[in-house]
């Protein structure tokens, strides 16, 4: 791959990534590789704040709107195929812009991802029926026996991670802990992150106002249409889940409103809380365009 330079424009949820990244890939004369697991899935436009028709024709994306539902996708995957996009983009120009909210997709393409192996259906569903007869202490038991150095760093409470360690433990007959990565990967191109913040009150004002709009746009229409899919792993995020409770009856629509603005809101309180841990990030508001601009180009 030939050298080149990488712009992450990166940030909480209704940061404003978005008009600021139309802004920046027009002056630096390149497309947008859009960084959000959920804007890949070409039915969800509305509940993803996909880029809009006008938008999508100002500046060429790229991983919007490529998947249906039922794709199976991973962050590796996608480090694999934008690392393969940067090589063919770097031939013909020297920067490219990344810019999304997506921890894992961004982390995979700038630092590497743990080479996992992809677990099988059956393995997958043994697991999930062992949670529901052991309970997630019982799951605690068992990582403790077979990965103890995992089990002492892993979120305990969390038991998809459990689950999913224990599924790599069963499938392989190898610990977790062996298959994670132990140093960031190397990559032949410059990588400047620029972070987008607000004041905490503002920004969970402007999601407020977001799931507003969204609502006002038709998103309960799209999760009605995306409905009899509500199983899929690419439903199982914040706006649809919500809906899917009030579609079920067990919500009032203004509960499942509100519950997505809450749960919008917690969301980007740990998109924050994972960026800060992140030194090699420059912090701006998303009006200080000229100052983004000029550490972009001097560095």
């Amino acid at each position: 791959m030939v050298n080149g330079k990488l712009v992450v424009l990166l940030g909480p949820t209704a940061v404003g990534k978005t008009e600021l990244s139309l802004e920046l890939a027009e002056k630096l004369q390149t497309g947008i590789i859009s960084a959000d697991s959920r804007q890949l899935y070409a039915d969800l436009k509305i509940g993803t704040a996909a880029p809009t028709p006008e938008q999508l024709q100002r500046v060429k994306h790229y991983f919007v709107g490529n998947l249906q539902l039922s794709d199976y996708y991973s962050a590796a995957q996608y480090a694999d195929e934008v690392l393969t996009l940067l090589n063919q983009l770097f031939q013909s120009q020297d920067t490219a812009l990344m810019t999304g909210g997506s921890m894992m997709y961004i982390d995979a393409v700038c630092q590497g991802i743990d080479d996992i192996p992809t677990v099988d259906e059956e393995t997958r569903a043994m697991m999930w029926q062992k949670y529901y007869d052991i309970g997630l202490e019982g799951l605690q038991r068992e990582l403790k026996l077979l990965d103890p150095e995992y089990y002492h760093i892993v979120d305990l409470k969390n038991h998809k991670r459990l689950i999913h360690a224990l599924e790599i433990c069963y499938m392989t007959g190898k610990t977790f802990t062996s298959f994670r990565l132990r140093k960031p990967a190397n990559r032949p191109f410059n990588i400047i992150k620029v972070g987008l913040t607000r004041d905490r009150a503002e920004l969970f004002d402007r999601i407020n106002l977001r799931v507003d709009e969204m609502m006002q746009q038709g998103m309960l229409e799209e999760a009605k249409r995306v409905y009899p899919h509500r199983h899929l792993n690419s439903l199982n995020t914040v706006g649809y889940k919500e809906l899917f409770k009030y579609l079920d009856g067990d919500w009032s629509l203004d509960e499942a409103v509100e519950k997505i603005k809450r749960n919008t809101r917690v969301y980007a309180k740990k998109q924050l809380t994972w960026f800060k841990k992140d030194p090699s990030i420059h912090w701006f508001y998303p009006e200080q365009k000229q100052e983004i601009m000029h550490y972009i180009l001097n560095q």
